[in-house]
């Protein structure tokens, strides 16, 4: 159903852990071009830095905000929107603040979300909302992502990828049936092998969020080179 380049166009590859290096940045960027994945996923002071190693290529810069507990205050995530797009970002994955969320302040959360998204539509940037769906009940991964649409966020996505939980088949069905007619759903969290990102493509997933890229590409069948799986 999917070949290993149509697989690749969906991985949003993340270099996020606390010690990650320069050098780890450049090299990634550098495999991530030749690749050609959707896009590479940085922490904030990395942003200038990968935008430059793939200046001229065809992978865009994704940028995470309050990461990865999502507790910042609202002007401090528009402001890391917005520092994040001059140094080059054209996706921004956001961290919903889950402890208002889980207090049941939608409207602080819903408004949170508008702040980034505000930042972002000035320059025609997607922005993801990332639910931490390890903390939430099946009913409250339906409401997050019903207020992640209201707030004009144009994907929802399961995981930081640091939380107790990663993404389950269950509940990608949930963010599939809540909103996947009108918004786009990324499974991120130990997605690490072929068969896991092809089962949550099928799902109708359109990105994954991977650290293990290269796995789970050089795991594909011999012939998704050339034809479909």
């Amino acid at each position: 159903m999917f070949t290993r380049e149509e697989v690749a166009k969906t991985i949003d590859h993340a270099v996020l852990k606390p010690f990650a290096i320069d050098r780890d940045i450049i090299d990634g960027a550098k495999m991530r071009a030749e690749r050609q994945v959707a896009s590479f996923c940085v922490r904030p002071t990395d942003a200038a830095l990968a935008a430059e190693q793939l200046k001229g290529s065809n992978v865009p810069v994704a940028v995470v905000v309050g990461f990865p507990h999502g507790a910042n205050r609202p002007q401090t995530k528009a402001l890391e929107a917005k520092l994040a797009i001059e140094d080059g970002a054209a996706e921004l994955d956001m961290v919903m603040n889950i402890g208002k969320f889980l207090s049941g302040d939608y409207d602080f959360v819903q408004e949170d979300i508008e702040a980034v998204v505000a930042e972002a539509k000035k320059a025609n940037v997607i922005v993801k909302v990332i639910l931490e769906t390890c903390n939430l009940t099946p009913e409250q991964i339906a409401k997050a992502c019903l207020l992640s649409r209201a707030a004009g966020a144009d994907y929802v996505k399961t995981s930081t990828g640091f939380g107790e939980g990663p993404a389950t088949p269950e509940i990608i069905d949930i963010m599939i049936k809540t909103v996947g007619e009108t918004m786009g759903v990324k499974a991120s969290g130990g997605v690490r092998s072929w068969e896991t990102a092809v089962g949550y493509l099928k799902q109708g997933c359109k990105r994954l969020g991977a650290a293990s890229t290269e796995a789970i590409l050089d795991g594909a069948p011999a012939d998704a080179n050339d034809e479909s799986y």
